[in-house]
């Protein structure tokens, strides 16, 4: 057997096992710790040695790209259907709202979403794509007078790249948190004022666990 055909073969039943177990173990991992997690305790939780998980997934980025193939395809799927959109300002703001909600339920999601990945093609395609889906609803929302001119795609991405990094402190305090500072950030754009805000503000001991979670010494993945 030539090595192209090895590398083609199906793997046997063990070695589809420990992958399996991989990819669960890497899941539950990333979304309770981030993307930073330990990749010993990923292997530990699986149920293998650390020679097993780089034998099938020699980088990070391979794994993550793994864990949250779905997750991509499905993302990319809901910027198709925004920019199908007939109001431009209902499209964007329900495209964002639906990332931010997965945001909020996954700390992995959350890293992968609003951060860079060496070597993860796939998530450099989904920003590409997002960045594009955007820059689309922005420019005929300003055609139709619903955002202010002097918006820029870049503006915005960088805005809501800095609100998303604060959504699973957010979240951790109650659930539905993070939708009331998403929708002064897009309030911000509309040439019309915003009529009502979601969600409750934040009592001062929620802000205070919120900036605590946020914090430098609020070390998520285990030594």
């Amino acid at each position: 057997m030539t090595a192209g055909q090895r590398a083609q073969a199906p793997l046997r039943r063990d070695a589809r096992r420990n992958r399996e177990a991989l990819v669960a173990a890497a899941r539950e991992t990333f979304a309770q710790l981030g993307l930073d997690a330990s990749l010993d305790e990923i292997a530990r939780r699986a149920g293998v040695g650390n020679a097993t998980l780089y034998r099938h997934f020699p980088t990070r980025a391979v794994l993550v790209e793994e864990v949250f193939a779905d997750l991509l395809a499905d993302t990319r799927r809901r910027g198709e259907r925004a920019r199908e959109a007939e109001d431009a300002w209902a499209g964007l703001t329900g495209y964002l709202e639906g990332v931010f909600a997965g945001l909020a339920a996954d700390r992995g999601a959350n890293d992968l979403m609003t951060t860079g990945i060496e070597g993860a093609a796939s998530l450099a395609e989904l920003h590409t794509h997002n960045g594009e889906t955007i820059r689309l609803l922005l420019d005929r929302a300003k055609a139709q007078g619903t955002v202010r001119a002097d918006v820029t795609t870049e503006d915005l991405l960088l805005l809501l790249a800095a609100l998303g990094r604060t959504v699973p402190a957010l979240a951790s305090v109650a659930a539905e948190a993070w939708r009331r500072p998403l929708a002064l950030l897009l309030g911000g754009l509309r040439t019309e004022p915003l009529t009502h805000l979601p969600a409750a503000p934040l009592t001062p001991a929620q802000l205070g666990d919120v900036l605590l979670d946020l914090g430098p010494h609020a070390a998520r993945s285990p030594r």
